[in-house]
């Protein structure tokens, strides 16, 4: 066994030789840092101790659908891609999980160990935060999509064209059918013939219901009470022209004091 860890650790040595004076497209080189993009990676950090692929002995924590697993590799299924990494979940209570943790790790490095617990300690917290949010109203914000929405705009457009070609269609077709333009044995769509003519019917209705309504009230009182006068001045005309009325003499008469004053005396008929 420990012939077979130490060429494993040579094996490790030249890995990391290769990895870090070559390539590595799991790197990203920054100005202070080199950062490690591989999900196993239990610290995120480009560095010997913290590479997944340049340790045969390695331990991390991932997080699924709001559950934590402990993924354990080792040298002797280093041989078995497919077997490689070994899937423990974890406990949802906090502290059962630092103790499976720390069965599951007992032998191995110390620093694999605290970083494993780190991670669940910030997934952790990360869970509970999104549970919060997920508790809170928010808006949800949506992309708009601009060339979906010119094409759906050129669709209704042409939708829109075909409607009115087929309605201008119709229309005339009916209004000739109406005239009986056409003699003899044709199909035609009889319901929408007569939609037409419910259709004219109705608006014929409206119009004169309108005409009805725009009509000025006549109030029967005083139309009765100008009758009444009218009959009177008609009664007075007639007894005019038949019994004319006479003229009185004017007889003028000199006052001594005030002038002359005009008198009219009635004379007894």
């Amino acid at each position: 066994y420990m012939g077979q860890y130490r060429f494993a650790m040579i094996q490790d040595d030249v890995i990391w030789e290769i990895i870090n004076k070559g390539h590595c497209s799991f790197k990203t080189k920054t100005v202070t840092q080199d950062f490690c993009r591989n999900e196993y990676n239990v610290t995120g950090l480009c560095n010997r101790r913290s590479c997944p692929l340049a340790n045969g002995q390695y331990a991390t924590i991932q997080e699924h659908e709001g559950v934590c697993y402990l993924f354990m590799k080792t040298i002797e299924r280093a041989h078995m891609p497919k077997k490689l990494w070994e899937k423990i979940p974890l406990d949802k209570s906090y502290m059962k999980a630092l103790e499976q943790i720390d069965e599951n790790l007992e032998y191995w490095p110390k620093f694999l160990i605290h970083k494993c617990k780190q991670r669940v300690t910030k997934i952790r917290q990360m869970l509970i935060r999104m549970r919060k949010l997920k508790m809170q109203i928010r808006e949800k914000i949506e992309p708009l999509r601009k060339k979906t929405e010119k094409k759906e705009l050129a669709r209704e457009l042409k939708a829109q064209k075909a409607a009115e070609l087929e309605k201008a269609i119709e229309k005339e077709l009916l209004q000739r059918l109406n005239n009986k333009v056409y003699k003899g044995i044709y199909n035609y769509p009889q319901k929408a013939y007569e939609k037409v003519l419910d259709k004219e019917a109705t608006a014929q209705s409206e119009s004169e219901d309108e005409y009805v309504m725009d009509e000025p009230e006549i109030n029967v009182e005083e139309s009765e009470e100008e009758s009444e006068e009218e009959i009177e001045e008609e009664k007075e005309e007639e007894n005019e022209e038949d019994f004319p009325r006479r003229t009185e003499p004017e007889i003028e008469i000199e006052g001594e004091q005030n002038g002359p004053e005009k008198a009219t005396y009635q004379l007894n008929s």
